[in-house]
């Protein structure tokens, strides 16, 4: 049939070995989802990157998908929107400044948006404020309320962490009602940061915080409905 006898006898072995090679990798797939269960395909294998190293087992980002595939351990996404922007009023708006701007160095753009989080007392809301550079999460505030008392906490949070302070900061956002309230233009402009929003209600203006916001929620079981307001805090 054209093929040789060592061939022939060399195909269950590689087999074997392929099989091998695929429960390894696979125990450490699980390994990584035991402390986040909803970890993407992506990052498990930034994760596992380097064990993957030291076992000395090559595996690429394309044979880990098709793993995933395989087994069945695929992500589906959950497709759920609850708006908390309130857009409609008469406080200033600033325009999008980032648009096509390819940001550099950390605490040149920052990213933020405001999302939900539910318990069994009501809901509670979270304020993150992301680096777009590093992907760091710079500054949050979690409160029963979203007034702008409740969420410049986070803003204070993220100036008081900044390398350089006479750096110009771009901060950008939604066009919330606190992230255009009198508060929030003050702190900003006595800490050298310049204020963007989102200028026709797109989600994709500000696709990394939203981004974040799914993160935080999906892979770290914050979209569950915890048991009360303070283990949300905590």
């Amino acid at each position: 049939m054209g093929y040789s006898r060592q061939y022939v006898y060399k195909q269950p072995k590689d087999a074997a070995k392929q099989l091998a090679k695929q429960a390894a990798v696979k125990q450490l797939v699980d390994n990584q989802r035991k402390l986040l269960p909803r970890v993407g395909t992506r990052k498990i294998y930034y994760l596992i990157k380097e064990d993957l190293k030291q076992q000395n087992l090559k595996f690429g980002r394309d044979k880990l998908f098709a793993l995933m595939q395989y087994y069945g351990l695929q992500i589906k996404p959950r497709r759920r929107y609850v708006q908390t922007t309130m857009s409609k009023h008469w406080l200033r708006k600033w325009p999008n400044i980032i648009k096509g701007k390819t940001v550099k160095q950390p605490d040149e753009v920052w990213v933020s948006d405001i999302t939900y989080l539910k318990t069994q007392q009501g809901n509670c809301y979270l304020n993150m404020i992301t680096d777009m550079y590093s992907r760091k999460i710079v500054g949050y505030a979690v409160d029963d309320t979203m007034e702008t008392e409740s969420m410049i906490k986070a803003l204070h949070m993220a100036t008081g962490q900044r390398r350089n302070k006479n750096i110009p900061t771009i901060h950008h956002s939604d066009r919330g009602l606190q992230y255009c309230s009198k508060e929030y233009e003050s702190l900003s402009n006595n800490n050298n940061i310049r204020l963007s929003m989102t200028e026709n209600g797109d989600p994709y203006e500000n696709a990394l915080a939203e981004r974040m916001n799914r993160t935080i929620k999906e892979e770290f079981g914050m979209d569950r409905i915890l048991k009360t307001k303070e283990q949300v805090k905590n």
